[in-house]
C-alpha cells in the first residue's frame, strides 16, 4: 500500500512533462491543414532583418529579407510565423526540424549543402572588417595579438577563423551584431568581422565604427530548408523569387536598403531614461509579462517535480532513492542554457513534432529548477528529528501518513528560506531563455538596444525592472513565511 501510495505520487511530473509535449501536437496538425509554415529569421541582422519597437517585423520597413518573404508568401498564396532567434540558435533548430525554413542573410556554403537545401540566390553578400572610428588599425596586419569579434555560426566566423593563424589575433564570438559592435565601440575588443551590407548599415545609423579594407569572401545569400524536406516551400519560394526578379520588385527591396539613401533605423528622439521608457512602455510591459508568466508556471512545475524528487529521496526503499540521486545529479549537472537547447532543438528529433516554445521553456525551467528544488525538499525532510519518525509510526500510522501529517509540516518550515532563494534564482534565470528565442524582459532589452544603441541605458532599466520583481517576491515570501511560523 505505501508502495503504490508513492508511485501514484511520482508519476504526477511525468504525466505533467506528457501533457506539456502534447500541446506541440494540435499545432501541428493546425499548421499543415493551413499551409502555415514556421520561418525561422535572426534577431538582429540589419538591413536583412529590422525589427520594430515593439520586437516584431511588422513594420513597414522590416528588411530586405523580410520583405522578400513577405511579397512571395502573398504571391505564393501561403501562410508564415516568423521564429525569431539567434543565427546559430535558428540553424540548428533548422535541421532539427523545429523550424520549416530560414531566411536570415544566409551565405550558401558547401559545408551547409550537406545537410540543407538553398533556393536560388537573391543577394551577393560579403565580409568586412570594422574598427572603433578612433581605432589606429588600417589592415589585417595590425591585429597581431588583438581581439577580433565575431557573430556564432556565420560566414564571417568562418573567414575569421581561416585567417586567425595567418594575422595572430584573438576570436571572441557573440549572438548577434549589434552586440559585437558595441564591445569594439566601448574599447573591449580591437576589431570585428561581419557582413558587409549590415556593417554598412549600421554605421549609417550610428554604430561609431569604420570599415578598414575591402570586402572579401563574397558568396551568394540564400532561403533554406532542411535537406530533402520542405520541398514545396522550397519551390514557392524559387517560383516566388523568379517573378520578384522578373517584375524589377527584388532589385527595388535591395536598393533600398543599400543605396546611399537607406531606409534608416527607428530614431529615438529623446534617449534620456525616462524618454527610453516612455517610447519603449508596450515592448518592455510584454516583455515583462513573458518573464512573469515563465516564472510563475516553471516555479510550480518545478515545485511538483521537485517535491517528487525529495519524496524519492527518502523513501525507505533503495530504488527510489538511488533514482531521485540520479536524476537530481544529471540535471544539476547539466548548464541551463545547454538542457534548453536540447529540449527545445534536440527532443522534436526523438519526438516527431515539433515543441511549443513556451512549453519548451517551462520544461527547461521544471528540469532544471527541480532537480535543486527537490535536493532542497529532501534535505529539509531529512532535517527533521528522526524521533519524530519513530514516534509516528509507533503509534500505527503507515509510512506515507508518518510524513505527511508528522514530518512535512515541520520539514516545511526548515526549507521555507531555501525555497524562497530558489524561486528568486527560477525568475532570474528565465533570461536564459532568450537564448532559444523566448521574447522575456531580457530579449526585450536586446532587441530594443539594437535600434536605438542606448546599451548602458536599456540594461539600466531592465536591470531596475527585475529587481522591482525580485524584491515584490522577496516581500511576498517573507510575509507566508511569517504567517507558516504562526
Amino acid at each position: 500500500m505505501r508502495f503504490a501510495k508513492i508511485k501514484q505520487m511520482l508519476l504526477i511530473p511525468f504525466a505533467a512533462l506528457l501533457m506539456l509535449v502534447a500541446l506541440a501536437m494540435p499545432g501541428q496538425a493546425q499548421a499543415a491543414s493551413k499551409k502555415t509554415y514556421i520561418i525561422g529569421t535572426d534577431q538582429t541582422f540589419k538591413p536583412f532583418e529590422i525589427q520594430d519597437k515593439d520586437g516584431t517585423y511588422n513594420g513597414k520597413n522590416p528588411g530586405i529579407d523580410i520583405e522578400i518573404l513577405r511579397e512571395i508568401a502573398k504571391h505564393e498564396n501561403f501562410k508564415y510565423e516568423l521564429k525569431i532567434m539567434s543565427f546559430n540558435a535558428d540553424v540548428q533548430a533548422l535541421q532539427s526540424g523545429q523550424i520549416d525554413g530560414m531566411i536570415a542573410g544566409m551565405s550558401v556554403t558547401e559545408e551547409r549543402k550537406k545537410t540543407i537545401d538553398f533556393s536560388n540566390s537573391y543577394y551577393t553578400d560579403g565580409v568586412c572588417l570594422a574598427v572603433a572610428e578612433d581605432s589606429k588599425i588600417t589592415s589585417m596586419k595590425d591585429l597581431k595579438g588583438k581581439t577580433v569579434n565575431v557573430k556564432t555560426g556565420t560566414t564571417s566566423a568562418i573567414y575569421a577563423k581561416s585567417i586567425q593563424k595567418k594575422y595572430g589575433f584573438k576570436l571572441k564570438y557573440y549572438t548577434n551584431s549589434n552586440t559585437s559592435w558595441a564591445d569594439v565601440k566601448a574599447g573591449n575588443a580591437d576589431a570585428c568581422f561581419d557582413d558587409g551590407p549590415s556593417l554598412r548599415y549600421g554605421i549609417a545609423n550610428g554604430t561609431g565604427l569604420r570599415i578598414v579594407g575591402k570586402q572579401v569572401s563574397n558568396a551568394p545569400l540564400a532561403f533554406a530548408v532542411k535537406k530533402g524536406e520542405n520541398q514545396e516551400l522550397l519551390k514557392m519560394f524559387n517560383d516566388g523569387l523568379a517573378w520578384l526578379k522578373k517584375t524589377g520588385r527584388l532589385k527595388k527591396i535591395v536598393n533600398k536598403y543599400t543605396s546611399k539613401k537607406v531606409v534608416k533605423s527607428q530614431v529615438v528622439a529623446d534617449t534620456s531614461i525616462l524618454g527610453l521608457i516612455k517610447d519603449n512602455a508596450g515592448a518592455l510591459l510584454q516583455g515583462l509579462w513573458m518573464t512573469i508568466e515563465l516564472s510563475i508556471v516553471g516555479i510550480l512545475a518545478a515545485l511538483v517535480f521537485g517535491l517528487i524528487l525529495g519524496i524519492m529521496g527518502i523513501a525507505e526503499h533503495k530504488f527510489w532513492h538511488g533514482l531521485a540521486n540520479v536524476i537530481i545529479y544529471i540535471f544539476r549537472g547539466i548548464p541551463m542554457m545547454v538542457l534548453a537547447f536540447f529540449i527545445y532543438i534536440g527532443m522534436p528529433t526523438l519526438l516527431g513534432h515539433k515543441l511549443p516554445l513556451f512549453t519548451a521553456g517551462i520544461l527547461t525551467l521544471m528540469l532544471d529548477e527541480g532537480a535543486y528544488i527537490g535536493a532542497i525538499v529532501r534535505g529539509g525532510f531529512e532535517s527533521v528529528d528522526v524521533g519524530q519518525w519513530e514516534a509516528a509510526r509507533s503509534l500505527g500510522l503507515p509510512y506515507y501518513k508518518a510524513l505527511w501529517k508528522v514530518v512535512a509540516p515541520q520539514g516545511f518550515k526548515l526549507m521555507i528560506p531555501s525555497l524562497v532563494n530558489q524561486f528568486i534564482i527560477t525568475l532570474k534565470d528565465t533570461s536564459i531563455l532568450s537564448a532559444i528565442g523566448v521574447m522575456d524582459l531580457t530579449q526585450t532589452g536586446a532587441n530594443l538596444i539594437a535600434q536605438n544603441f542606448q546599451g548602458f541605458k536599456m540594461w539600466l532599466i531592465i536591470a531596475v525592472m527585475y529587481l522591482i520583481i525580485i524584491t515584490l517576491l522577496t516581500w511576498l515570501s517573507n510575509y507566508i513565511q511569517k504567517k507558516m511560523q504562526h
